[in-house]
């Protein structure tokens, strides 16, 4: 049996990291085009942020941990936070793009989740403007 080479960026070994909950400065990596859900009658749209520190104590415990949370189609009310924190006043019938946010630093509450029996960091879509 030949031997398969493995290596790891930074980010790879730190995607598994469990933070304790709390408010962190992240910046929006990217944001997905969109895949079907599981039952296709719905679209999700991934976000990819990284943790920059603790937006309330300034510690960097936690600093260049990845976060990945997502948007549902049947559910985009919950992006309206995400564009307030960015300084954009929603209304309704208006429209906005998800990719706004990539490359943009806000505070995003992250706490901790379960998913398939294991501990994971969970972004349930409680976002705020920097506090400075």
């Amino acid at each position: 049996m030949s031997p398969i080479p493995v290596s790891y960026t930074n980010r790879d070994l730190l995607r598994g990291t469990v933070v304790t909950p709390s408010w962190y400065r992240m910046r929006i990596d990217s944001i997905g085009d969109g895949t079907v859900s599981s039952k296709g009658d719905s679209m999700n749209y991934e976000v990819e942020g990284t943790i920059l520190y603790d937006a309330d104590s300034g510690d960097k415990k936690y600093e260049n941990v990845p976060v990945i949370w997502n948007f549902n189609s049947k559910a985009m009310g919950f992006s309206a936070g995400l564009f307030r924190a960015l300084g954009l006043e929603v209304e309704a019938g208006n429209r906005y793009d998800l990719k706004y946010a990539e490359g943009k630093e806000l505070d995003i509450f992250v706490e901790n989740g379960e998913w398939q029996g294991r501990t994971n960091n969970k972004v349930n879509h409680k976002y705020r403007q920097p506090r400075e």
